[in-house]
């Protein structure tokens, strides 16, 4: 361990006693968060396209609010790697890739409108569950590895990603999809 810095020994309590930092577990943990690091940073040049194309001034809001709360996670995620004594580095994800295109397609297939803000949450959600699924996970390895600091980190992070779902699902089901339907209703007519 001599490797290590004396911040960073400082920073990881409870894991040098462990032997963590060598872990193939806490290998993942820092791959994984790489992966989350370029996934926040591309989410903060996608919601501004979600942004233009949406047009329910609530859709909006909730967007242009997530892209500030994502700036935000970017700086969180930052300090994390400063905890375990890292450059923060982004490595693609190809996961998030692949969300940010596919919304990048419901947002041209789909008319301006409701359907198109409904196609939008639709993308956007499976943005924010991706992020559940990636924050819970880190939160936990954080744990295993007595990151307690990172962990800490993680969870308020995750639960912003939860509120942003479910203030998506709000949306949806009190306006948009209603919207959506009838739009689909009045065409069939």
């Amino acid at each position: 361990m001599a490797t290590r810095t004396k911040a960073s020994a400082k920073k990881n309590s409870g894991s040098e006693e462990y032997g963590m930092e060598e872990s193939k577990l806490m290998k993942l943990f820092e791959d994984s968060l790489k992966d989350i690091y370029w996934a926040e940073k591309a989410l903060t040049k996608a919601l501004p396209k979600m942004v233009k194309k949406a047009s329910s001034p609530e859709l909006i809001d909730a967007l242009e609010s997530h892209l500030a709360e994502t700036e935000e996670q970017i700086k969180k995620v930052e300090e994390v790697f400063e905890i375990i004594g890292k450059k923060a580095v982004a490595k693609k994800c190809e996961a998030m890739n692949g969300l940010i295109k596919e919304a990048e397609e419901i947002m041209k297939d789909t008319d301006d409108g409701a359907m198109r803000d409904a196609g939008i949450i639709a993308a956007g959600q499976k943005v924010e569950h991706y992020e559940i699924a990636t924050y819970g996970t880190l939160r936990t390895f954080a744990e295993i590895l007595g990151l307690n600091d990172a962990a800490a980190i993680l969870e308020e992070i995750l639960e912003e990603e939860k509120a942003a779902d479910e203030k998506l699902t709000e949306i949806a089901v009190n306006t948009i999809n209603i919207q959506a339907a009838e739009e689909v209703e009045s065409e069939e007519e």
